[in-house]
């Protein structure tokens, strides 16, 4: 049987001994068909890692591509449209992957031609440290899931059932996690999708933006345990302002929560999102567990607040304007 080639796509911005790390185990694969390509938005690296990757371009063992721009949506976008791949697989510059992971990924494809995504397991080292933690101290609360409970596959509420770091069973999810994920070259292609650049800092819930366009075409997305790896979070680099507390990353993380319901959910649908989002986010309640102190609650209301109408004035700007900047740059250049 003839493997499908496959494209692996590392996005890189600020990143230095954790991307190195993360290259050498994907350049460690039992897979025997594949590319790396490597699309790097750090301005400057430091000597080592400089020299590292153009050792490693140079001998071809990646395709290394520099852009003057930082934007997550925007470098996957970039490196799809240069990948060869029957099969794409996204993964961050902070992972530590075992050599049978792309197999992993892989094999769903070959046995499932259902499944258009395939979701991988993600052990978050700050999740892992906390459940250790936790058992090491007899916590009641400890545990595995086998199969997610029905409500993470709702689209109002599903972002707060969904665990892909406890879970251990394969079955069909709503969607991915940006660090750990492959797609069927077709869904790009054929139907013409794409990772919606107007997702601001660090882009989160742009790819559960494009899981819920994926489900219009019938494929599913699959979520596969054996395909895992470990996400570092670490704490500099990254495409965006990595403290939480920041003007700019809080504007950015209520925005694109709105901005992915505004473009994918139902009325109803869509309001539960959002009156979820406020009781989490806003109001600290579980399991977000934030300071109920009354200025605090305040503050995080105002940034909802100008979050939700930040979103709808992309929205707006849409029917003139969708938001593709940085493809649209790219095509110039080409």
């Amino acid at each position: 049987m003839i493997l499908p080639f496959v494209s692996v796509i590392v996005p890189t911005y600020g990143r230095e001994e954790a991307l190195r790390d993360s290259l050498e185990d994907l350049l460690q694969q039992d897979y025997p068909n594949y590319e790396i390509l490597v699309v790097d938005q750090t301005l400057q690296h430091e000597p080592e890692t400089e020299t590292y990757l153009q050792a490693l371009s140079q001998t071809n063992k990646i395709k290394l591509y520099r852009l003057n721009w930082a934007s997550l949506p925007g470098a996957r976008n970039y490196a799809v449209r240069r990948s060869s791949g029957e099969i794409i697989v996204f993964t961050d510059d902070d992972v530590k992957v075992e050599p049978g992971f792309l197999k992993a990924h892989i094999q769903t494809y070959i046995d499932m031609p259902e499944v258009g995504a395939v979701a991988g397991r993600v052990f978050d080292r700050m999740k892992m440290d906390d459940a250790a933690q936790g058992k090491t101290q007899g916590d009641a609360n400890y545990k595995t899931i086998e199969y997610l409970p029905p409500q993470a596959m709702d689209p109002g509420i599903a972002w707060y059932y969904i665990d892909l770091v406890h879970t251990i069973k394969p079955q069909e999810v709503l969607t991915t996690r940006g660090c750990n994920m492959s797609f069927r070259r077709e869904i790009f292609t054929k139907y013409g999708l794409h990772f919606d650049e107007r997702f601001q800092g660090s882009a989160v819930r742009e790819e559960s933006d494009f899981c819920l366009r994926i489900r219009q075409t019938g494929y599913k997305i699959w979520y596969q345990p054996e395909a895992h790896l470990v996400h570092l979070g670490e704490e500099t680099g990254g495409c965006h302002d990595i403290s939480t507390r920041s003007t700019k990353y809080q504007l950015a993380f209520y925005h694109n929560h709105f901005l992915m319901g505004l473009k994918n959910l139902n009325l109803n649908q869509a309001l539960r999102l959002y009156a979820r989002l406020f009781d989490c986010h806003v109001l600290g309640r579980p399991p977000c567990h934030k300071s109920a102190s009354p200025i605090k609650v305040l503050t995080r209301g105002v940034f909802y607040t100008l979050g939700f109408i930040n979103a709808l004035f992309s929205v707006v700007k849409s029917r003139w304007n969708d938001g593709q900047v940085y493809s649209r740059l790219d095509e110039q250049v080409s």
